[in-house]
């Protein structure tokens, strides 16, 4: 009777005029031999996001970062898409250095998805869409558990929740269900003379998101990061990605660039994220970071 009910329920929902769901997203009870399709590799660039990595330290002030991104597809099927964005981090050390709470998510998003963009997706749309939204927020807290000068490397352990703030599932453009990830990272600075510091970082962790009825996917986190300081100039480079169990698109993996030119309490940031596989997008980002101090009686 439940399947009778069930399958009565699905007819309903393909003949009822102007009502659209996700194809691929299952109403039975999941099988867990059949992909979901709930991966990065099927929603819009801000949904299942590779996470920026650590490099095994934590910040003594506070930082605002402010970016304006723009997306555009690897794929032929995505190249028609366009995708911007403004993100935002905020940076907050808990009362020492080796602590920091950190928010960070975007604000506004605006999409533009032709039909064949929809098509591929087998979202439940046939015809172009485009919108604004709001995005998903993620709140994280670090911890400094070693230090280079004390025990010759540094170590950071990150915990991050995930909200579902993200809207318009429809749309395939943010999956609408909480999310987290735990993650290390080791690193270590090595200074040269003339004001130039390199420093390298690994990181490996766990994430987690919700996919259908109650079945979740489990991915392993990995990266490396190098970074160059010279005088007020840094340069950084991050390659990283995570592996799902379901391994159909969700093995997201990419290598971000970035350039920073300090000024004062300022910093101005310019960066290129290449999507090379199961993250069909390429990012490109421009903006800058406020650092500032906030004094206590």
């Amino acid at each position: 009777m439940k399947n009778l009910f069930s399958n009565i329920y699905i007819y309903i929902l393909a003949f009822i005029p102007n009502t659209h769901i996700l194809a691929q997203i299952p109403i039975e009870k999941p099988n867990l031999s059949t992909p979901t399709q709930i991966a990065p590799a099927y929603f819009g660039p801000n949904a299942f996001p590779v996470p920026d990595m650590l490099d095994g330290t934590t910040s003594a002030r506070w930082s605002i970062e402010l970016y304006s991104d723009h997306y555009i597809g690897v794929i032929p099927q995505l190249q028609a898409e366009y995708t911007s964005d403004i993100f935002f981090r905020l940076r907050m050390p808990l009362f020492t250095h080796r602590a920091n709470l950190v928010v960070f998510g975007n604000i506004f998003e605006y999409f533009s998805t032709p039909q064949s963009v929809n098509a591929y997706r087998r979202v439940g749309y046939n015809r172009s869409t485009s919108g604004t939204l709001v995005g998903d927020f993620y709140i994280s807290t670090d911890f400094m558990v070693l230090t280079q000068e004390k025990n010759h490397i540094n170590l950071t352990i990150r915990a991050t929740l995930k909200s579902a703030s993200g809207g318009m599932y429809e749309y395939a453009r943010y999956y609408d269900n909480a999310g987290y990830y735990f993650d290390a990272t080791v690193g270590r600075a090595i200074y040269i003379p003339q004001n130039t510091t390199i420093k390298v970082a690994l990181s490996t962790g766990f994430l987690c998101w919700q996919t259908d009825n109650g079945r979740q996917n489990d991915a392993v986190m990995y990266g490396v990061k190098t970074i160059l300081d010279v005088k007020r100039f840094s340069f950084a480079a991050e390659y990283g990605g995570y592996v799902g169990w379901e391994k159909d698109g969700d093995a997201p993996m990419t290598l971000k660039l970035e350039l920073a030119y300090r000024i004062k309490d300022f910093s101005i940031n310019a960066g290129y994220q290449a999507g090379l596989m199961d993250y069909p997008f390429h990012r490109a980002r421009i903006g800058a970071t406020y650092y500032f101090d906030i004094k206590t009686k």
